[in-house]
């Protein structure tokens, strides 16, 4: 893994349906996150914020994609961002912001991708499937799209964001701790046949052969894995302050078993985290959490 890592913060709230997660990134660095990995050995250069407008001055012009241009705008910067990091040799670490923040990293990191002939592997780690479109969203928030845009499936400003489309294959795409799926969502996994494991199945096999399976067909099938990691896939007892809290999520264990799990991989090349609300959190919580998550996911062990 390379040991340059480049913080890439992206407050944004537009494309959720509650106010706070904007404030996520603040709460990430608070929490230490780049300091806990300086201490495991990385030379962490933290780039700031890229500029989002705030809701206060905007308009809804479409509620079936609440703030379209505005989000598509701000995933652009980011899928910018992402590009040249990557290009200029260092890991990104994004932190966000809603999910809706993945149009635009991994349409960066798809970039990359294509330019030097690498194949694209996303572990997805979420309540939520987000592969809602315009038509099957029940809230038009754009949060529950971006698996369905780097899909290649949506509204055109959202898939076509970095000049191509899609930014992803079906079947590099693996989903762990949904919980929460909407109707025409379920259809689209079955039809494209995405790898997906809820929680029943977590309970049923177990968190380990879930991803060594997850992460061998990775090994064999990618060379650049991505994790986007929602905190809210964990149970709100562990973190409380999400915007959409679900009941029955992984466990504070089973977090930090699947990012150890895959910092053994050796094959990690960048890193999201998303939905962290620290106007909902009891005392930065969630953001410590998630900044420990991050430490295992990169490499820190027990012993």
């Amino acid at each position: 893994m390379n040991n340059r890592v480049r913080i890439i913060g992206f407050p944004m709230d537009l494309g959720a349906g509650r106010r706070g997660v904007d404030m996520g990134p603040s709460a990430l660095r608070i929490a230490g996150v780049g300091e806990k990995l300086e201490q495991l050995g990385y030379i962490v250069t933290d780039g700031g914020d890229v500029p989002i407008q705030t809701p206060e001055v905007l308009t809804v012009e479409d509620a079936r994609l609440k703030y379209l241009p505005e989000i598509t705008k701000a995933c652009s910067l980011l899928a910018g961002t992402v590009h040249r990091v990557l290009n200029g040799g260092e890991f990104p670490l994004i932190l966000g912001g809603d999910h809706s923040m993945s149009i635009g990293s991994i349409a960066g990191i798809a970039a990359h991708c294509r330019e030097y002939d690498k194949r694209l592997g996303v572990i997805w780690i979420d309540a939520h499937s987000d592969i809602n479109t315009p038509e099957t969203s029940p809230s038009g928030n754009i949060h529950g799209m971006p698996v369905a845009a780097l899909l290649g499936i949506g509204a055109a400003e959202l898939t076509e964001i970095a000049g191509f489309s899609p930014k992803l294959k079906p079947e590099n795409i693996a989903m762990i701790g949904l919980r929460s799926v909407d109707t025409g969502e379920k259809e689209l996994i079955r039809h494209l046949q995405i790898s997906a494991y809820t929680m029943f199945d977590i309970d049923k096999q177990g968190i380990f052969p879930i991803v060594e399976k997850i992460l061998e067909s990775m090994r064999r099938n990618v060379d650049h894995l991505h994790i986007s990691f929602d905190v809210d896939s964990v149970d709100p007892k562990v973190a409380p302050g999400v915007g959409t809290p679900i009941p029955g999520g992984l466990s504070y264990r089973e977090a930090h078993l699947i990012m150890e799990l895959i910092a053994e991989s050796g094959i990690l090349s960048s890193f999201e985290i998303a939905e962290v609300n620290p106007i909902l959190d009891k005392h930065n919580a969630s953001a410590e959490f998630a900044a420990g998550v991050v430490a295992s996911c990169m490499g820190k062990r027990i012993l």
